[in-house]
């Protein structure tokens, strides 16, 4: 299934470029563009059995749209292609959608936006997904297996769906900053007049102009700017880092395998569970052999248990003698007598 990943993915980026050229947010113009690609149709041809399997893919893979760092309409395409691959997926039950609990709160932030824009179309579509239950909220954004490779290969982001950081300095450049330091001192003029005839002097109530708005834009543009150099910088040494990191784990980890086998190989094997109370005497010719003889099997014999009881038991005087004696048991018990066991015989009595 994971072949079919990357196709998964061009198809949705073309349907994301399409709606991105009509500039418009609207579910309308997504719905005529997804019946014109015919888009319901990729559920088709799956067996019962990867039905299941095919729409966490195509769910996972569409869900990336939906999150920064896209711009609010490659966001708002995102969201009506969950929704409309939510309701075509032929699984059943439905698949959820899996979400993270750290990207819940850019969610919260995009549909506070939406409101705010007044894109209630949008707000619909993400009430209706929260409604069915549509999300499946996880602590990771991807499904983590056991035993799968560290350093998954990262995909690449289509570049124009993603905001544009320098939106600022295309903004504000040098002619609108002239501009409106033009309209500003008219407008400051024209307030002066005005509300010197209706008012006292040097009342300041009603001193609502900034003098120094421009120069104050200005700086704000260049520390924005500045900022974002430094964090350019500073991740592009963090993904150096990683790669040279990754090459040190590595590095290490063979170090210390070697030295485990070193030791492993040099050192004398331990004798079994079983024989380690056993002490093992070797002679001096032995020890100062090369290390190969010591290491080869030597046979060791083992005395028997009555050598070994006769060793460690000392008894002194006729006990001893009395010990070393066999005892011949004949019979354990006598019989009593016939008298004894012979019961009594009553008289019978004729009526």
């Amino acid at each position: 299934m994971e072949v079919c990943r990357k196709q998964v993915k061009s198809d949705s980026e073309e349907l994301l470029n399409r709606f991105q050229q009509t500039q418009s947010v609207r579910f309308e113009v997504f719905s005529s563009i997804w019946r014109e690609m015919k888009f319901s149709q990729i559920f088709y041809g799956t067996t019962n059995h990867e039905k299941r399997v095919f729409s966490r893919l195509v769910l996972d893979t569409a869900s990336c749209y939906f999150l920064p760092p896209f711009s609010f309409q490659i966001r708002v395409g995102g969201l009506y292609l969950l929704y409309s691959l939510y309701q075509c997926q032929t699984a059943s039950p439905s698949e959820q959608i899996r979400l993270a609990l750290r990207d819940w709160e850019d969610v919260m932030k995009f549909k506070k936006d939406a409101v705010d824009a007044q894109h209630f179309d949008a707000v619909y579509i993400l009430q209706q997904l929260i409604f069915c239950k549509a999300f499946h909220f996880t602590a990771m954004p991807t499904l983590l297996v056991y035993k799968k490779k560290r350093k998954v290969e990262k995909s690449v982001l289509c570049e124009e769906f993603i905001e544009r950081a320098y939106r600022p300095q295309e903004l504000v450049n040098v002619e609108v900053l002239e501009e409106m330091s033009n309209i500003n001192e008219m407008y400051e003029k024209m307030k002066t007049s005005v509300m010197s005839q209706m008012t006292a002097q040097g009342d300041s109530s009603v001193n609502l102009i900034r003098k120094d708005l421009v120069s104050q834009l200005r700086s704000t543009v260049l520390d924005f700017y500045k900022w974002q150099q430094r964090k350019d910088r500073v991740d592009e040494d963090e993904d150096s880092n990683e790669g040279t990191s990754s090459q040190q784990e590595c590095s290490k980890r063979a170090e210390l395998l070697a030295s485990i086998k070193s030791k492993a190989f040099g050192e004398a094997s331990e004798a079994s569970k079983s024989r380690r109370h056993r002490q093992v005497e070797i002679d001096s010719a032995v020890v100062g052999a090369e290390p190969a003889s010591v290491s080869g099997r030597t046979r060791i014999s083992i005395p028997s248990l009555r050598t070994r009881t006769n060793e460690n038991i000392h008894i002194a005087g006729d006990a001893w003698k009395e010990a070393t004696k066999t005892t011949h048991i004949n019979r354990l018990a006598t019989l009593d007598s016939p008298s004894e066991d012979k019961p009594k015989k009553l008289k019978r009595f004729k009526w």
